[in-house]
């Protein structure tokens, strides 16, 4: 009995070891992303990093993983939730159908598109899907939402985080460069970012220094994506069950691999819609949210082995690049077509 007791004791303490890592890798993140250049990756990223970086040198205690694994996992969720108040439904619906539809058709294209190449380069099919779902709804959110219905594994998150991460990066200094020879106005200019640009932080780079029309418009459009993740999981979740014969042999609703934190999501974006929650709350609910998910993505860093990473990380990455790279072209062509 008293050894047990101690084994508890072990393990809380370990616990709240863990959690107090992935807070002080978060706020080390946090105030790395203020510095100029890191702002672009963010401080999700560069809390992964740093959590990789953190594990290879100064290693793990095995019971801290109880608080990582908490931080990976509960937080995760509990942030992606909160975000809902980012979501106002009624700013989405005032952009009219041809954003909705434009947004559709990208988050489409980059998972078939990207889904296919991964089958062509060998790609684990679970990588391929979450690096199409990151660079096609909204980044690291997406890909967090998506991969417990997939039953995909911290290292396979981690490392389509990590890559469409470098290649949003890529993308928002290449938008900026290449801004003045696009041939679009400030307004389509918008557009055409938040269609195809994969964090909101990499839609804020690229179209800003175009001014304020360029970047409300992205903002609306990339908040149109957001809004998308939605059904976007749920139907990934659905196909996924139904292609490994989950529905025949599911025992009861718990054992369904349903992205049910996404209501709570969809939840809060509608309270926000209604008014019921404030300008200045929201405000305070959105900085907790973020803080969530920088510890969450912290101990997803901490939970990574760097051998791992080097193994899974090129292709996915290379696979990611040449979608990112159709993607780009389509929505150029579709936002010169049809004016916005």
């Amino acid at each position: 009995m008293r050894v047990e007791i101690l084994q508890r004791k072990a393990f809380f303490h370990g616990g709240i070891q863990g959690l107090i890592l992935t807070l002080v890798v978060g706020i080390l993140a946090h105030n790395i992303a203020t510095l100029p250049f890191f702002s672009v990756p963010g401080p999700m990223v560069i809390a992964i990093l740093i959590g990789i970086c953190w594990r290879g040198v100064m290693g793990i205690h095995k019971h801290a993983n109880v608080g990582i694994n908490f931080a990976s996992k509960r937080l995760l969720r509990y942030g992606i939730i909160l975000m809902g108040v980012r979501l106002n439904l009624d700013a989405i619906v005032a952009t009219g159908p041809k954003i909705i539809l434009l947004d559709a058709a990208v988050i489409l294209s980059a998972i078939v598109i990207i889904c296919f190449l991964g089958r062509l380069f060998a790609v684990e099919e679970r990588l391929a899907l979450l690096t199409a779902v990151g660079t096609g709804v909204c980044g690291a959110a997406a890909v967090a939402a998506v991969a417990p219905t997939v039953k995909a594994s911290q290292d396979e998150t981690v490392v389509s985080v990590a890559s469409v991460a470098v290649l949003g990066t890529i993308g928002s200094a290449l938008y900026v460069l290449l801004q003045p020879f696009w041939g679009l106005d400030a307004s389509s200019y918008g557009v055409f970012a938040g269609a195809t640009l994969h964090e909101i932080a990499h839609v804020i780079a690229a179209t800003q220094p175009a001014g304020s029309s360029a970047a409300n418009m992205a903002l609306l459009t990339k908040l149109g994506r957001v809004a998308l993740l939605v059904p976007v999981t749920l139907g990934i979740s659905l196909w996924f069950n139904l292609k490994n014969g989950e529905k025949e042999q599911i025992s009861g609703w718990r054992s369904l691999s349903f992205p049910w934190f996404l209501l709570g999501f969809l939840g809060m974006s509608c309270l926000r819609t209604t008014g019921l929650i404030p300008d200045e709350l929201a405000s305070l609910i959105l900085q907790i949210s973020n803080l969530f998910l920088i510890m969450a993505m912290a101990g997803m860093g901490l939970n990574v082995d760097i051998v791992m990473f080097k193994r899974m990380g090129f292709k996915s990455f290379f696979v990611g690049l040449l979608g990112s790279l159709v993607i780009s072209i389509a929505g150029f062509a579709a936002v010169r077509i049809v004016h916005f």
